[in-house]
């Protein structure tokens, strides 16, 4: 139908065929799929623009975009399919700025599209790696000597100089996928294991450099082959080396560094999901690899989820007529202080955890979020 760009544009010029366009990359032969019951009877209302759904314990209107991540979007269909194409297209992928640019939208907007669009790429479900799979850890985030005076004391008031990184496991598989997935901090070493077990089949032979953490790992596969680069030891036998997953790293900084310049450790994942779309699916054309995305439109990500916003609900007062937006404090949550799985502490909140023990906010929160240590111990809620 399309090999570029141009094409996508001129093939699809209006809302109408970018419809009929996305209907048949998400149903069957284009026929609509109520995505509130699931009911195959629907049928189209207001000049093709909506569906109805014919199953009356149902009977909703929808459109092709509802229960998708262009769900609620007042964006036009042809711009959200240029940006798909733009982002799935481009080796290092594109900045909010530039795609707000070449499609005429607010950069907020833009960034917003760019996450949703990001979301769509996430690999659903889980796979494991076999074979030979070489595994390597990359460290992401800004030079403590490049930060403004106020943050580098910041940094050492809190005890943090050593912990701006958020240390990435990367692990490929010959020949085969990429995974990239954020651990944490980036002193957060014991993570290393049980990622590489939940991701790595056990009949793999894993290649690693010459990190202590990764010993071990030998008894949880069928080999682990060690490269000594404090050695200047990086091939072996032609075979043995982490030059792949090294080369993936690449990817993954140069785009960083050269297209995004920072980012933070909140969505760090979401641009690694990037990056591995892009590599996993790298002999694809840029037109296919853009269709098969579209096969994975299903499923809607909120502002308030991005961002982490409190959400704003609708409460009936009583003995009135009409609606008040209330705005919902979840409230502060105890933090239990763990040690070799015994609790030694207890505080009210985040902030007199990381007060009590000289840390930062950040700190503690990550690691309830991920479940790793801060300070040396384990934290959970109340």
């Amino acid at each position: 139908m399309f090999t570029n760009l141009r094409e996508l544009i001129t093939s699809m010029p209006n809302e109408a065929d970018c419809r009929e366009y996305v209907a048949k990359q998400r149903w069957e032969n284009g026929k609509a799929i109520c995505p509130y019951c699931g009911c195959g009877r629907c049928y189209n209302i207001e000049g093709g623009k909506r569906y109805k759904c014919s199953d009356k314990a149902c009977y909703k209107k929808f459109s092709v975009t509802v229960g998708t991540i262009m769900e609620a979007s007042n964006i036009p269909l042809t711009k959200w399919l240029t940006g798909i194409y733009l982002i799935t297209a481009h080796k290092k992928g594109i900045s909010s700025y530039q795609l707000g640019r070449d499609l005429g939208i607010a950069q907020k907007n833009a960034w917003f599209m760019l996450h949703r669009i990001r979301e769509m790429l996430k690999v659903k479900g889980k796979s494991k790696l076999d074979n030979i799979v070489e595994i390597d850890e990359v460290y992401i985030g800004g030079k403590v000597s490049n930060m403004s005076k106020s943050k580098r004391k910041k940094l050492r008031d809190n005890g943090d100089s050593y912990n701006t990184k958020t240390m990435v496991m990367g692990m490929i598989e010959r020949g085969g996928n990429l995974k990239l997935i954020p651990i944490g901090s980036s002193n957060n070493l014991t993570a290393i294991h049980p990622v590489i077990k939940e991701n790595v089949d056990k009949d793999a032979v894993v290649i690693t450099d010459s990190l202590a953490t990764y010993k071990g790992l030998k008894n949880d596969f069928a080999g682990h082959e060690v490269v000594n680069h404090t050695e200047n030891e990086y091939v072996r036998d032609k075979v043995i080396h982490t030059n792949s997953i090294e080369g993936a790293f690449s990817l993954l900084k140069r785009s960083i560094i050269g297209i995004y310049h920072q980012v933070t450790p909140k969505h760090l994942d979401r641009y690694c999901d990037e990056t591995m779309f892009r590599y996993n699916l790298r002999k694809m054309t840029d037109a296919s690899r853009f269709t098969h995305s579209l096969t994975n439109m299903e499923g809607r990500l909120t502002w308030n989820a991005l961002v982490g916003a409190k959400p704003l609900i609708k409460v009936m007062p009583e003995k009135k007529s009409y609606y008040n937006k209330v705005e919902v404090h979840s409230g502060k949550k105890q933090v239990l202080q763990i040690l070799e799985g015994e609790v030694i502490g207890k505080y009210d909140s985040i902030s007199e955890a990381a007060k009590a023990n000289n840390t930062s906010y950040t700190n503690i929160q990550m690691a309830l979020k991920r479940g790793n240590k801060a300070v040396g111990f384990n934290w959970d809620y109340a």
